[in-house]
Parts: C-alpha cells; structure tokens; sequence
C-alpha cells in the first residue's frame, strides 16, 4: 500500500496552469484505464 502512495505522489502534478493539469490528469485516466483493460483482457 505505500508503494501506491508513493507512486501517487510521484505522479502527483501541482501546475499553475489549470489546463496543464486537466491534460496531465486526463493522460493518467487514460493510462490507469488502458491498464485496467490490458489486464481484464488477460483473465
């Protein structure tokens, strides 16, 4: 569990650019959910 904690904090994106962070948020959705599947796939 803090192995997930630290992997969250590290991808953890903090810009003052709220469109920058929407982007980097949206990449990390999409990512997290292609892995979700990659794995559903494989059962």
């Amino acid at each position: 569990m803090n192995e997930l904690i630290r992997l969250a904090r590290s991808l953890r994106c903090d810009p003052a650019d709220a469109r920058q962070a929407f982007t980097h948020r949206l990449r990390i959705g999409l990512a997290v959910a292609a892995l979700i599947l990659i794995l559903s796939l494989f059962r």
